[in-house]
């Protein structure tokens, strides 16, 4: 049957402004799903070419377009400036509609006519809402100099400078840029004082991320802080993370006296020296914390953690459930999720090192002075990432490191290992001579592993202990 036949088909021309209005407005695409587990585009902002979303719909005909262009701040209808857009033909022959600068590929070369077309656009600071550049410094010196001004409209700034090597850029924000309606700032590689104007006039922030960045005086962050009620993501990166004399005086003496409550903080992360995290948690309060990371550092040796153990026991909304252990030759990545098949974790700890013993027993010693906060994670994965050869990596590690990591989940019911870490997990549970079943994972129910068919024989011993104990285990190859 054809669309014209249908019993109950209505030409949409027949539809008053005001429906159309709403089916507009409801199409509007959603820039980041904030469920997803891709910490780098939530930060980012999302997919920002989804903005273009209007532009083929007020093609459709005169009414439409006269309707959209209309309703262009209900709509909040922009035009977007990225690679490849002709920006002086746009700002030319275009309404004066709100601009967002777009340049993120941090993979594409910028030519000298999209560089003009960014400085044309920042011209209309007017007019600007969003701002998202990542390229090397040299190109970006030149375009941060020109934000010298008040931008009124503009919400969100992300700004990356790539340096050759890695090397600490020196670069800066101008001291007359300001933007009273800021939410949204993350920088990268940049060097912005806590007292900069921006921070002191963007009373709205909502997300405050600055990565790569030297570390601050701890009371002097607390305090800009504590002016921030309105945060709900806030990230520091420090690096180097080698704290100054100063800096030490400060965490160590009686000067660190700063106190931050961040009522709507919903996500922290920090990277730096264990010992600055510890004195920052200790002098900061987030009721409402549902997502923690933490970046360790990689040449500390030892890692107390009782302040983080403090403030893990203290964040009710944080939910530790299923635990994810993922070890690569450059460190271990370490996910808790609030539940099994959770896509978005709720603490995230990175353990930079890349001998198998020294990642072991960094991690014993984490989770044995953080043990009573895993006392409800029930499910528990071993896995690796494999980028080179990793067959016999982990043999030898100390089997009592491994120990001293599982004892930190003695209420763990399901066990996954993966087929490079079977002998080492397999070897830690085997009972030595006085010990009991139950001195090890004494709750576990199933132990599923990846690999041949003849990896069975590795867990033998433990399975036929456990069940001449009475606390039988099931098996199960994957």
């Amino acid at each position: 049957m054809s669309l014209g036949n249908w019993p109950h088909s209505t030409p949409i021309h027949i539809l008053d402004d005001d429906s159309l209005l709403n089916m507009f407005y409801l199409s509007r695409p959603v820039l980041v799903n904030e469920a997803e587990d891709d910490d780098d585009d939530i930060l980012a902002g999302g997919e920002w070419g989804r903005e273009r979303w209007w532009y083929r719909v007020a093609q459709v005909c005169q009414r439409w377009r006269y309707l959209i262009l209309g309703s262009a701040s209900y709509l909040r209808l922009c035009f977007v400036c990225t690679y490849g857009v002709p920006v002086a033909d746009m700002l030319a022959h275009s309404p004066p509609l709100p601009l967002i600068l777009d340049y993120i590929n941090g993979d594409h070369e910028i030519t000298a006519e999209e560089e003009e077309g960014i400085m044309l656009a920042l011209r209309h600071r007017n007019r600007v809402r969003r701002i998202r550049l990542m390229m090397p410094v040299a190109n970006l010196q030149k375009l941060v100099a020109a934000i010298d001004d008040e931008f009124p409209m503009l919400e969100f700034l992300f700004v990356d400078a790539h340096t050759e090597g890695g090397a600490s850029s020196s670069l800066t924000l101008p001291e007359a840029f300001c933007a009273p309606c800021l939410c949204h700032f993350t920088s990268m590689n940049f060097n912005l004082p806590l007292g900069s104007p921006l921070l002191a006039t963007s009373v709205a922030l909502v997300t405050l991320s600055l990565q790569w960045i030297p570390p601050f005086r701890p009371n002097e962050l607390l305090q800009r802080l504590s002016l921030m009620p309105q945060l709900e993501t806030l990230g520091i990166h420090c690096y180097p993370p080698l704290l100054t004399r100063d800096i030490e005086r400060e965490l160590f003496g009686m000067a660190f006296t700063a106190h931050a409550t961040l009522p709507n903080l919903r996500w922290f992360g920090f990277g730096g020296a264990n010992a600055y995290l510890e004195a920052l948690l200790s002098h900061i309060t987030t009721p409402l914390l549902e997502k923690l990371q933490i970046f360790f550092y990689v040449r500390e040796l030892t890692f107390s953690v009782p302040h983080l153990l403090q403030f893990l026991s203290a964040t009710r909304d944080l939910r530790l459930r299923s635990a994810e252990f993922v070890f690569d030759d450059s460190g271990v990545a370490v996910k808790v999720y609030p539940r099994k098949g959770a896509k978005m974790y709720s603490l995230y700890m990175d353990v930079p090192c890349q001998l198998p013993g020294l990642q072991v027993s960094s991690l014993a010693e984490i989770f044995d002075g953080l043990s009573p906060v895993f006392s409800e994670v029930k499910h528990l994965t071993f896995a690796y990432a494999k980028v080179n050869s990793w067959l016999g990596r982990y043999n030898g590690a100390d089997r009592s490191e491994w120990r001293k990591l599982l004892r930190s989940f003695r209420n763990v019911r399901s066990l996954v290992v993966d087929e490079e870490l079977m002998g080492e997990v397999s070897r830690c549970l085997r009972l030595e001579d006085g010990e009991l079943p139950q001195d090890i994972l004494p709750e576990l129910k199933d132990l599923s592993y990846f690999g041949g068919s003849d990896s069975v024989d590795v867990f033998t011993g433990f399975i036929n202990g456990r069940q001449a104990a009475g606390l039988p285990v099931l098996l199960v190859r994957r």
